[in-house]
C-alpha cells in the first residue's frame, strides 16, 4: 500500500508541474526587448608610480626619492593615507651577487586621484622632482553598481512602453509580466593597461607655473538590456 501511495503522489506532482508549464506556454503573451545606455566620467583614476635608484644612477637613495615624492604629493593636496598604496618593493640582488656592486632598489606605488586634472598635476609635479615613471593603470566609476540598477529599471520601463504600443492597435490590454530576463551579462567597465601617451606628454622638463589642460578622460559607456514577456488580457 505504501508503494502504491508513493507512485500516486509522484504522478500528481508530475501532472501539476506539466500543467503549470503548459499554462505558461499556452496563455497569450508578448515579448519585447529594450536596451538603454549612458556615458559617465571616471572618478577613480589609478596611477602607477615607480621610483628607482637606477634613474639617478644610484646617486639618490630610494628612501630619499620616496620622501621627495611624499612631500610633493602632499603639496598637491593628496591624502597619502587614503590615496597612496605601496604595491611592490624590489632590489636587484641577482646583479649584486654577480657583479658585487651596490644594490639598486626600487619601489612601486599605486595612487588614486579623482579627476583628470589631478592626474595631470601629479604627473607634472613628480616629473619636476625627477620621477618620470608614472603610468595610467586604469579608470573606474565608483557608483557603477547603482548606475547599472538604475539602467535596468529604465530598460524595463522602456520594454513595457514598447509592449503597450504593440497591443494598443489590437484593442487589447497589457497584463502582468510573466517572465523577465537580464541580458546585460558581465561587463568590465574599467579601462586597464598602461597609457604610455600620458607619460610621454610630460617627458620634457615642465615650464615654471605650468598647469595641465583641464580635460577629461574618455567616458565609460554603461548599458543594460532586458527581455520581458507580458501577459495579454
Amino acid at each position: 500500500m505504501k508503494k502504491g501511495i508513493l507512485i500516486i503522489l509522484v504522478n500528481l506532482v508530475a501532472i501539476t508541474a506539466f500543467s503549470q508549464t503548459k499554462n505558461f506556454i499556452d496563455q497569450p503573451y508578448i515579448e519585447t526587448r529594450a536596451k538603454v545606455d549612458t556615458l559617465v566620467s571616471p572618478d577613480r583614476i589609478y596611477l602607477q608610480i615607480l621610483i628607482t635608484e637606477k634613474d639617478t644612477k644610484g646617486k639618490i637613495a630610494v628612501e630619499k626619492l620616496e620622501n621627495n615624492m611624499a612631500t610633493k604629493l602632499v603639496s598637491l593636496g593628496i591624502d597619502l593615507k587614503k590615496q597612496l598604496f605601496l604595491s611592490d618593493v624590489a632590489s636587484n640582488f641577482k646583479k649584486y651577487f654577480l657583479r658585487r656592486k651596490d644594490i639598486l632598489k626600487s619601489k612601486s606605488y599605486q595612487l588614486i586621484v579623482y579627476n583628470a586634472m589631478s592626474a595631470g598635476e601629479v604627473i607634472v609635479g613628480l616629473e619636476s622632482i625627477g620621477i618620470s615613471n608614472v603610468y595610467l593603470y586604469k579608470t573606474e566609476y565608483s557608483k557603477m553598481k547603482n548606475l547599472q540598477l538604475a539602467l535596468k529599471s529604465k530598460a524595463i520601463i522602456q520594454a513595457k512602453k514598447q509592449a503597450e504600443a504593440l497591443v494598443k492597435p489590437l484593442n487589447q490590454k497589457l497584463g502582468k509580466a510573466i517572465y523577465i530576463s537580464d541580458l546585460s551579462g558581465y561587463n568590465n567597465y574599467a579601462m586597464q593597461g598602461r597609457a604610455a601617451g600620458l607619460k610621454v606628454m610630460y617627458e620634457a622638463v615642465p615650464t615654471p607655473n605650468y598647469k595641465p589642460v583641464n580635460i577629461d578622460f574618455q567616458k565609460i559607456k554603461v548599458q543594460s538590456e532586458v527581455s520581458i514577456k507580458f501577459k495579454i488580457e
